[in-house]
C-alpha cells in the first residue's frame, strides 16, 4: 500500500467556533476553502474542518514547532488558554498541550538538537 496523501478531519459542534479557533487563535494558513468546510496547512499535514455530518472530534494532534516557549507565549498573546505549560517530557521532547472547542488536544513538540529524532540512523 501507498499513501499519497493525508489530513486529520475534523466535525466540530460548532464549525464557526472552530474555524475562528484554528484560523485566528493558532494562527494556521487556509490551504482551501470549499464552501461546506476549509482545509489548514499544519507543517507537512493538513487539518479538515468539516461543517457538514455530526460532530465527530476526538484524539490528539502532534504539531512540531521551532520553539515551544515562543510558541506558548504567541498562544497566550492571542488568549488562547494553555491546557499544560510547555516543560521537557522524560522521552526528551519538549511538549505544551491547547485543547480546541471541542476537546482535541493539540500537543505543541519541539524537537532539542540533541534527541534521537534529530540523528541520522543510517549506516
Amino acid at each position: 500500500m501507498e499513501i499519497l496523501a493525508s489530513r486529520m478531519l475534523l466535525r466540530p459542534a460548532d464549525y464557526q467556533r472552530s474555524l475562528a479557533f484554528y484560523r485566528d487563535e493558532i494562527g494556521l494558513a487556509i490551504a482551501r476553502d470549499y464552501g461546506a468546510g476549509t482545509v489548514f496547512y499544519a507543517g507537512q499535514s493538513l487539518i479538515e474542518l468539516a461543517s457538514h455530518g455530526g460532530p465527530d472530534a476526538c484524539g490528539t494532534m502532534w504539531l512540531q514547532v521551532r520553539d515551544v516557549h515562543a510558541t506558548q507565549d504567541e498562544l497566550t498573546g492571542r488568549g488562547v488558554p494553555i491546557a499544560r505549560e510547555a516543560r521537557r517530557e522524560p522521552w526528551g521532547l519538549h511538549e505544551m498541550h491547547v485543547s480546541d472547542p471541542d476537546g482535541v488536544t493539540l500537543i505543541f513538540v519541539q524537537v532539542p538538537e540533541d534527541h534521537p529524532l534529530r540523528r541520522d540512523t543510517r549506516d
